[in-house]
């Protein structure tokens, strides 16, 4: 008996391991049957059911009565939740069809937003984006920065099915690297490797100064790197499917055929509208947030016609929304990228979009030999550079309660939304300037009235422009409207002597117009704030006439570097200032500078005649997260005598390109290693050949290749594009000395 028991158990235990085979049958007819015909997949699960009844009764009499009543009604019972299975997924199919007109509706809701659009920049709505506090706007693009990098930092490790909003997203990083550490796949190893080492690069290609290498922007290298990774897979490895397609580009095969139809049947509903004005305003208050914002990302601080820009966005979204797009706003990420690789006027969007439907049409198998994670990096890395930590202690060395409305944006923007964070922004910045002035009177009776009057000195052909009571970025567009009608190449004097309060927003604003009139040949002065108290040393702090003791005071303490200067000073019976001063409107007539944006120079020795200038600079290059801070050692001299405008520098590859463009190199037939070694270039090459005599071109033979550059009156030397160090200040002062001898003595 126990022998026919364990038997018995021995042939259910074998038949269960059978019938749960046989029963993996019904799912994958659902598989393979999954969007096919319905009477067929239901044939087949009948078919199915019955040859696994009929197994059973074939067997019956090998199994305990228990076990055959049990099969059976499993048998029975699977196959009919098979069933429900399947009717669930074709109601999915109908969800899917629902979904799908949905998204016919939005494309005709979005395209009605581009008309709204357009009516916004038609009737000049684009004031609006003048009532922005500029930490405000900083603590948003932060906020845009981080969650730009949250997304996209488990799609570069190659994890692209993490959802939720950026909080979680953050919250989640750690443990997509435990992931990636713990048990990864050879799929998962490769994406994030690509991922990973596209970053580090994306990092690393600032440091790398050789012009040849930089021709080609950090994008490009990491997307031409990507794909000869996945063509290696391919033709030399044989693995072409090395990469899953949610880790890959993808295109549709037939681009026309794939267009959608708008649907606007339901235009009169009130939903319908409702929606259209939603979408609506949430583009309009991003676009003006993001255009303010990309002023800031432009080399040349020009200012941006916002309603122009509107308009166009409207045009934009209208046809988006026809070919199946979403609306068309402005985007800082890509804005970002834009200026980082040198595109400063409207050619840079034309040939973006040009070289986007060529590619698309012509290389698109190329472009889907893309992967997810290289795109993400450059992402990621973008999010860096909007949020970096530098950003916070740039405001905060401006003021503390510039850094609170900076965080308090940044963090109300993260967990809510990019409309309520800017929202909460503005009202934390005039919550700091109610604080400040300790005066509700005064604040109340003022903060939306700045009285402005500006008329023209007829005996110096001046502007002049009084401001009085409370200037701020609430009513900063009075001042900017009176501005904006005086010429750049004019003289304007801006007096803020009757006015109690400047803010952040205008003190940085008003050196904008400063940059811009020196670039334009005029002059911009801003008098009487020397009444009034800065919160900080910064000049762009909050300037105020009510005695008040500032946030932070700055002792100066000289430096190692700064003592050997001033020693050298003392030496050499020079004047020496180390602190920073902002007159450099001299530099900005060299042609180095065309390119450059002069912050300040400090560590200034100047000789008692004023023939030698050397001096420490903080420049950039870019602006915004593609502004790169660089910091030289220049030396200017002044000649009395006459001179060519030139430049000279060493011969290299870039100056090769200099020629293809036109700008010839001048060469000496009888000076050859002269004309190997250096590039020399200038509009008039008669005067410029007559000035270097053979006695100039022996002495540049045997010094060291300087950077140098005459303007007509004065002569800039730089050296390395570094901080000289001592010895190397020493070698260029004896440099700059012997030139003068050899100019003198003409």
């Amino acid at each position: 008996m126990i022998s026919f028991i364990n038997d018995s158990n021995n042939f259910n235990n074998y038949y269960f391991q059978d019938f749960f085979e046989l029963r993996n049958q019904i799912d994958e007819v659902f598989d393979s049957y999954g969007a096919k015909n319905f009477t067929m997949a239901i044939a087949k699960l009948e078919k199915t059911k019955q040859a696994l009844l009929l197994n059973l009764e074939e067997n019956k009499g090998k199994l305990l009565h228990y076990s055959y009543q049990y099969f059976k009604s499993d048998i029975e019972f699977s196959a009919k939740k098979e069933l429900l299975k399947y009717l669930t997924f074709r109601k999915k199919e109908t969800y899917k069809e629902i979904i799908a007109s949905g998204y016919l509706y939005t494309l005709a809701a979005i395209m009605l937003s581009g008309l709204l659009l357009f009516l916004f920049g038609l009737f000049r709505l684009g004031a609006l984006s003048e009532f922005f506090p500029s930490s405000a706007l900083q603590g948003m693009l932060a906020a845009i920065g981080i969650g730009i990098l949250a997304k996209q930092f488990h799609v570069m490790l190659g994890f692209t099915d993490v959802k939720g909003n950026t909080i979680d997203q953050l919250v989640l990083i750690p443990y997509s690297v435990k992931n990636l550490l713990s048990s990864p796949s050879s799929e998962i190893i490769l994406a994030s490797g690509i991922g990973v080492l596209s970053l580090v690069f994306l990092f690393l290609y600032t440091r790398v100064r050789n012009p040849i290498f930089q021709l080609i922007p950090a994008p490009m290298w990491v997307v031409i790197v990507s794909i000869g990774v996945m063509y290696y897979y391919e033709l030399v490895l044989k693995t072409p499917a090395v990469l899953g397609s949610n880790l890959m580009i993808t295109l549709p095969d037939n681009l026309m055929a794939s267009l959608p139809r708008p649907n606007f049947s339901k235009l009169l509903s009130s939903d319908f509208m409702g929606h259209t004005l939603s979408i609506t305003l949430v583009a309009v208050i991003e676009s003006l947030l993001s255009i303010k914002a990309v002023d800031k990302l432009d080399p040349l601080k020009r200012r941006s016609n916002i309603n122009k820009d509107l308009k166009a966005l409207g045009i934009a979204t209208g046809i988006s929304g026809f070919l199946g797009g979403l609306n068309v706003v402005t985007v800082i990420a890509r804005s970002s990228v834009n200026a980082n690789n040198g595109g400063n006027n409207r050619s840079a969007n034309f040939f973006h979009a040009a070289f986007l439907v060529v590619f698309i049409l012509l290389f698109s198998q190329q472009i889907q030999k893309i992967p997810m994670p290289a795109l993400a990096a450059i992402l990621v890395y973008t999010g860096y550079r909007l949020a970096t930590p530098k950003n916070l202690f740039s405001i905060y060395k401006i003021g503390k309660e510039q850094a609170f409305i900076f965080l308090t944006t940044l963090v109300a923007t993260l967990l809510t939304s990019l409309t309520a964070g800017i929202v909460l922004g503005i009202l934390a910045t005039i919550l700091v300037h109610f604080f400040l002035n300790k005066s509700a009177v005064l604040f109340s009776r003022n903060w939306l009235k700045p009285n402005v009057l500006m008329y023209l000195e007829e005996e110096t052909g001046n502007y002049y422009v009084s401001v009085k009571n409370f200037c701020s970025f609430l009513n900063f567009f009075k001042l900017k409207a009176k501005l904006d009608e005086i010429p750049p190449s004019a003289h304007a004097i801006v007096d803020f002597s009757l006015c109690e309060f400047v803010d952040h927003t205008v003190m940085e604003g008003l050196n904008d117009y400063s940059r811009t009139f020196s670039r334009k040949g005029g002059f911009f002065e801003i008098i009487g704030l020397d009444i009034h108290e800065a919160k900080t040393e910064h000049p762009f702090a909050i300037r105020k006439s009510l005695p008040q003791s500032s946030f932070l005071n700055f002792e100066i303490s000289l430096t190692k570097r700064q003592k050997l200067l001033q020693k050298l000073a003392s030496i050499l019976d020079w004047d020496y200032l180390p602190d920073p001063i902002s007159n450099y409107s001299d530099l900005e007539q060299f042609f180095y500078f065309k390119t450059k944006l002069v912050n300040y120079r400090y560590n200034n020795l100047e000789s008692k005649n004023k023939e030698f200038l050397l001096f420490d600079l903080s420049y950039s290059e870019g602006a915004f997260i593609a502004k790169e801070d660089l910091r030289s050692t220049f030396l200017q001299l002044n000649v009395t005598k006459k001179m060519p405008v030139f430049v000279l520098d060493k011969e290299n590859f870039m100056s090769s390109l200099f020629q293809l463009s036109g700008l010839k190199d001048i060469d000496f037939k009888k000076h050859p290693d002269f004309s190997k070694r250096f590039y020399l270039s200038g509009e008039k090459e008669k005067s410029i050949r007559d000035f270097f005599t053979d006695d100039l071109i022996f002495f540049f033979e045997s010094h060291p290749a300087y950077y140098i550059e005459s303007n007509g009156k004065t002569i800039l030397i730089r050296g390395k594009e570094r901080l000289a160090s001592i010895q190397e200040i020493k070698q260029m002062m004896a440099f700059a000395e012997e030139l003068l001898k050899i100019l003198v003595a003409k």
